[in-house]
């Protein structure tokens, strides 16, 4: 199923910081290490990114995001490598003077303080004036939309309130980078989906660079405007969330952001503008417009989403290629669309997900039809590894 609304650049604007080889990194990783034990939990990872980013860290249990972000705060010391902020090696500076803040998921609010003096503790600890608090506190609350709560205590507040209040503690120090850790983790489904929204409004409001650590792929595809795969310590790919889940460099990171069909097959012909992949499990010749260059009688798999494959109960014509036939088993409705999970001759289980424009006694498809499924040849993607 595909994640909902992910952010798009429009086409009108200009390079992106990342697209622009003029433009420095603000945050470097250059080739850091961690282990713990006989655990390597970072290998060898190098990692830029750009001022005012809102970059993501996306992963499984175990992938080594969550060490990247604490080694970014300074609470680990990398075995090898180094980390620059802004030009400057802050590598073996201590937590505490590395001009970045970390939002946990917990919040660590302090239940026997108000909103007000939660969110004016780490400016206290700075010693700053008075006059200085009051202001930078009264913008922090005004900022996440939660003025009239200055009085209140932790215990008095929904969990997203103490979301938007860990958030204001956290941007009135003023931070150069913003470290986040699975923010939205302990809020419910509907309140996380509307938080997404003012998290990154905020974000473009302050100006701040926001790096998230997150195991939510539907999260990290609405709010990103980059995010990196990680599995085992490493980064599988990096890109805009648009070009992770449309063109994604690896079987891994295909089946691991959002649903994807998986059609192995040998290359029968390779052009300069398609590829065309005969598979004995699709049971047809699979054409691909989205390939790289590879040599034939090569092993490969193509991966589709299940959106963009088009049911029917009729032949469509000129079905020689991307065409496939089988029998419905399963459908799940999901309200705003329905998959249907559909066995081919192969015994493959193939998935279609189609929008639900018609109630459900008004639907073409029901179970044990037999159908045919098609696509276009730019829907596919070629995956050699």
């Amino acid at each position: 199923m595909a994640p909902s609304s992910p952010r798009l650049r429009p086409h009108d604007r200009a390079l992106e910081p990342w697209q622009d080889p003029n433009t420095k990194p603000y945050l470097v990783l250059d080739n850091v290490s961690k282990s713990f034990g006989n655990v390597q939990a970072v290998r060898h990872l190098s990692l830029s990114i750009y001022r005012n980013e809102f970059f993501s860290l996306l992963g499984g249990s175990g992938s080594g995001k969550t060490t990247v972000l604490r080694l970014l705060a300074g609470f680990e010391q990398p075995d090898e490598g180094r980390i620059y902020l802004d030009g400057i090696d802050i590598t073996d500076w201590p937590a505490y003077e590395r001009p970045l803040n970390m939002m946990f998921q917990s919040y660590a609010l302090f239940p026997h303080m108000t909103v007000e003096q939660n969110i004016a503790y780490g400016l206290r600890q700075e010693k700053l004036s008075d006059s200085v608090i009051k202001e930078r506190v009264e913008h922090g609350l005004h900022l996440v939309q939660m003025t009239g709560y200055a009085k209140r205590r932790p215990h008095q507040l929904s969990g997203g309130q103490k979301q938007r209040i860990a958030l204001a503690r956290s941007l009135v120090k003023q931070p150069k980078v913003l470290l986040l850790d699975e923010p939205l983790g302990a809020l419910d489904k509907r309140l996380r989906e509307q938080t997404q929204f003012e998290l990154v409004n905020i974000q473009e409001s302050v100006g701040v660079t926001f790096v998230m650590v997150t195991h939510d792929q539907e999260e990290a595809m609405t709010i990103s405007s980059r995010l990196a795969v990680m599995e085992q310590g490493h980064i599988r790919q990096i890109g805009m969330p648009y070009e992770i889940y449309e063109f994604p460099n690896s079987r891994f990171t295909a089946e691991f952001i959002g649903s994807m069909n998986i059609f192995e097959g040998l290359i029968l012909e390779d052009e300069a503008d398609h590829a065309v992949v005969e598979s004995m499990d699709a049971g047809c010749n699979i054409y691909v417009t989205h390939a790289p260059g590879v040599p034939i009688g090569s092993h490969v798999a193509v991966a589709i989403r299940p959106e963009k494959m088009i049911i029917s109960r009729t032949l469509p014509a000129k079905a020689k290629q991307n065409c496939i036939k089988g029998i419905v088993k399963e459908i799940g409705y999901l309200g705003d669309m329905s998959i249907y999970h559909v066995a081919l001759d192969s015994g493959k289980i193939v998935q279609a997900a189609q929008a639900n424009q018609f109630r459900l006694n008004e639907r073409d498809v029901n179970w044990d039809d037999e159908v045919y499924l098609y696509w276009k040849p730019e829907s596919g993607a070629l995956l050699t590894s």
